[in-house]
């Protein structure tokens, strides 16, 4: 039996009345957590959900969106590592049906509070090819993780930052939609973390709220006139949702507008006032607790952000540096180098310290205007780092669907190979392996390099991506197949 704190349910069941509070407190209490993934349209596009473990698919995001029967062990699957899907939760999947709603053109699009990553390789799947996703955590370690998350999902039209919104706002780039999936007080986390429920308190919730609107108070500069806002919380009382989307649509000036739902998705419309937004709540829809509300900016845009050009902040670079770093003749090695792309004229080169960037060239301004003032984590493809007069290719390079997967040798690894690569352990190259650095592949997809020099290898895993766990999976673990 789920124990609540008592201001939660009285407060709770106040707000949706006894029948709909009820079903709530049965869902937390009764249910498992569903298990759902998302796969990666990017890598896995002949793959779906092996037989035994397929459910059905996530109705909101039909194509990629699936439940499994049960939770396998995610971490043993090489192909998880190599970025073929993304273990999410299926309420969060939504934002995949609000973009094919609302955006059918390129765009530059932010996500706020990205981490760990599941909301943005799920618009980065969505968004129209030809926009540019920001994706941005301000805690600096779970940034890491953010990053880590994007490069395995391998799309190059990505910047990923370490930054408060009000360094955005500082900054003065422009966006033409904004998720904001706000810190809050996690009251739908209940049935899948303890730790929820025991960090839970009437304050936390009244410091949530206002954190909340301070955060979309500091980032609306950001948006273009006309822009999408789209507000979520993982919570279910109305501070935080209901109150704070008519407090954004009435004090910035917006309009909320509505999602059309089917009426099969199990969501429940709002429980105060009249306003069109959606709530999933475990115990009614197949998911755990989410509140989501799409928003438009008031005023009319007359292009794109994407398409204003970052010239409004023109990058402060000092040009001295720029010419230092081409005349020591590192240029034809990064030319070399980029030649590990599927379509490298599409590229230009960027430096940041020993690691050079390939960022496409129908961005590099904003890229740029961002390098200036924010701190890039990741960004395009880092295609790798240079040591004396070699260049170490990047595990960001091994990750990218841009990678041009004949420009290296390549050697197939057994299942307990690639378990034990993926832990940054040696992994002998066989016989006859050419020396220099080597693509390994699981199943034909890349999980990463080595450098073969003859009597072993040295494993590039970065080892902070490494599989921790000492446990020896009893069966091989396959999340998915060929189709």
């Amino acid at each position: 039996d789920m124990n609540l704190p008592s201001d939660f349910i009285s407060y709770t069941r106040q707000l949706m009345g006894d029948e709909l509070y009820s079903r709530l407190e049965e869902g937390l209490d009764s249910q498992e957590s569903p298990v759902s993934i998302r796969l990666n349209p990017f890598k896995a596009q002949s793959l779906d959900v092996t037989e035994g473990l397929y459910d059905c698919t996530v109705p909101w995001c039909s194509a990629t969106g699936r439940y499994l029967r049960e939770r396998p062990n995610f971490t043993f699957d090489p192909l998880l590592h190599a970025g073929l899907y993304y273990v999410q939760e299926a309420a969060s999947m939504i934002v995949d049906h609000i973009v094919r709603t609302f955006i059918n053109q390129p765009v530059r699009m932010l996500d706020l509070c990205a981490a760990p990553g599941g909301k943005s390789t799920a618009l980065r799947a969505a968004i129209p090819e030809g926009s540019v996703l920001f994706s941005n955590e301000p805690m600096r370690t779970r940034a890491q993780i953010l990053s880590e998350n994007l490069q395995k999902f391998g799309h190059e039209d990505v910047i990923v930052t370490n930054n408060y919104p009000r360094d955005y706002r500082k900054a003065g780039i422009m966006f033409d939609a904004i998720l904001a999936d706000v810190p809050c007080s996690g009251e739908g986390m209940f049935r899948k973390d303890d730790g929820a429920r025991a960090e839970w308190s009437q304050q936390n919730v009244d410091n949530c709220w206002q954190l909340q609107r301070e955060i979309v108070s500091d980032i609306w500069k950001c948006l273009q006139p006309g822009g999408l806002l789209i507000y979520s919380t993982c919570t279910f009382n109305a501070h935080e949702d209901e109150e704070n989307v008519e407090w954004i649509a009435s004090e910035l000036g917006a309009d909320i507008i509505e999602l059309p739902v089917k009426e099969s998705w199990d969501i429940t419309p709002a429980v105060v006032g009249n306003v069109p937004v959606c709530r999933f709540l475990p115990g009614i829809s197949r998911s755990e607790g989410l509140f989501v509300a799409v928003l438009r900016k008031h005023g009319e845009s007359e292009t794109t952000a994407l398409n204003a050009s970052a010239a409004n902040s023109k990058p402060k670079k000092d040009r001295k540096n720029q010419r230092k770093q081409t005349a020591q003749g590192g240029k034809q090695q990064s030319t070399d180098t980029m030649q590990a792309l599927r379509t490298p004229d599409n590229f230009t080169i960027r430096r940041n310290g020993d690691a050079i960037a390939a960022i496409p060239k129908r961005w590099a301004e904003t890229y740029d205007a961002a390098a200036s003032t924010l701190k890039i984590m990741h960004a395009g493809v880092t295609l790798g780092t240079e040591k004396g007069r070699d260049i170490i290719p990047d595990q960001s390079l091994a990750m990218s669907r841009q990678l041009n997967i004949d420009a290296y040798p390549q050697v197939e690894l057994s299942y307990a190979e690639a378990i034990n690569f993926l832990r940054k352990e040696a992994v002998t190259l066989p016989e006859g392996t050419p020396r220099g650095f080597v693509v390994v592949t699981y199943l034909g997809y890349p999980l990463g390099m080595e450098k073969n020099i003859g009597n072993r290898a040295n494993n590039l895993y970065p080892t902070e991506w490494r599989i921790k766990s000492s446990h020896v999976p009893e069966s091989e673990c396959h999340v998915i197949a060929k189709i």
